[in-house]
């Protein structure tokens, strides 16, 4: 079974909503995932384990240049949704254009934020967002020793 990519908010958030309303946790995470690695998988199925549902978010390729610089991403947007669609801990995929997550999550309200081992819980950028809703924070994976960025190529 793959994760179901919905890339219109609205139509994320009623499904997540009717989700919650069946009393599913939900869980979500975000990220840029360019060049998947061990650090990734290990980040998202901590996750995954916090709740019933898995919610990722994928910077698009616009915001991911503005984040990481000119010759990101190196995978386009569209190849990182179905390689990430194939992991069996995420429920739902959808892209973001901005900085932060914040407005998706005002909109989808997702019971915990889960944010890798590079933020603690008083340095997630979203924080304030998080806890103005009653969500919660965690800090998910294994130290921060994995990094696309950090991969070195000849190509």
């Amino acid at each position: 079974m793959t994760a179901e990519i919905i890339r219109d908010h609205t139509q994320l958030q009623t499904t997540i909503e009717g989700l919650k309303r069946s009393g599913k946790k939900i869980i979500f995470a975000n990220g840029c995932f360019d060049i998947l690695h061990v650090g990734h998988i290990r980040y998202l199925q901590e996750a995954k384990r916090l709740g019933d549902l898995l919610v990722v978010a994928v910077n698009d390729d616009a915001s991911m240049r503005a984040l990481k610089g000119e010759g990101h991403p190196y995978m386009p947007e569209e190849e990182r949704l179905e390689i990430l669609a194939a992991l069996r801990c995420i429920d739902y995929l959808t892209l973001f254009t901005e900085k932060t997550v914040d407005s998706l999550l005002l909109q989808l309200k997702p019971d915990v934020q889960a944010k890798g081992t590079d933020y603690t819980k008083e340095t997630v950028p979203e924080r304030e967002t998080v806890l103005s809703y009653g969500g919660e924070i965690a800090i998910t994976g294994d130290k921060k020793t994995h990094s696309s960025s950090w991969i070195k190529s000849d190509l």
